[in-house]
């Protein structure tokens, strides 16, 4: 599903280039759950915008569910990710002028689909929100804003999952419900699952974990 061979990043500086990835080597296959760990600034976030597409390395390959990225151009990135990539952040980034059903459908609509707002309800319903239809973000508490994210980002049926601290925003016992809906849902659909967590715990529910320190992955392990 995702293959990076090389992978650098480096931006331009008033002190100079500032490395940010440093030649990543990463191969995850499809269906499988990697945890993504290490300390601030080490690189997790960006490698994961590289993955989306949204951030354009300048060194190295990036091949997502058989596509080099590098071959699309921003419109075409845009249609890749809407068919084959949902993400998930630490922020909800939901619409605040839209309710939780129009949140989800929104991606949907934008790729065409002519039954956008049945995908949405059923999407809402899968994480437990079929009676939150009609509400806003702000009538909704954090958790339930998440579980919205969450059915936005499954809703289109995206083959790539990238979650970027999606608990981080959460107390404890919201973000473990979140962290269930999240297998639960990738397991049931098939989805390949790149979490990005400073938890351990959480890490080590992925089938595998990989550290990141100074752009670079410095450990791979198997955990499941």
């Amino acid at each position: 599903m995702i293959t990076l061979a090389g992978a650098e990043l480096h931006l331009a500086s008033a002190g100079g280039n500032v490395n940010i990835l440093r030649g990543i080597n990463l191969a995850v296959a499809r269906g499988e759950t990697l945890g993504v760990v290490g300390p601030s600034g080490s690189g997790k976030s960006t490698m994961m915008m590289v993955i989306a597409g949204l951030e354009r390395p300048t060194g190295g390959t990036v091949h997502v569910a058989g596509q080099d990225l590098a071959a699309l151009n921003e419109d075409a990135l845009a249609r890749f990710r809407r068919q084959q990539v949902g993400i998930v952040f630490q922020a909800f980034h939901l619409i605040p002028t839209m309710n939780a059903l129009e949140n989800v459908a929104v991606p949907l609509e934008f790729s065409g689909d002519r039954n956008a707002f049945d995908r949405a309800r059923q999407s809402l319903e899968m994480v437990g929100l079929g009676h939150r239809l009609d509400h806003y973000p702000s009538q909704l508490s954090g958790g339930e804003q998440q579980r919205v994210a969450l059915a936005r980002a499954f809703a289109p049926g995206p083959d790539l999952l990238l979650a970027d601290e999606p608990t981080g925003n959460l107390d404890g016992e919201t973000g473990e419900r979140i962290i269930e809906t999240l297998f639960e849902l990738s397991e049931q659909h098939g989805t390949t699952l790149l979490l990005i967590t400073h938890d351990p715990a959480i890490a080590a529910r992925c089938d595998r974990t990989v550290h990141l320190r100074d752009g670079q992955i410095v450990n791979s392990e198997q955990t499941s």
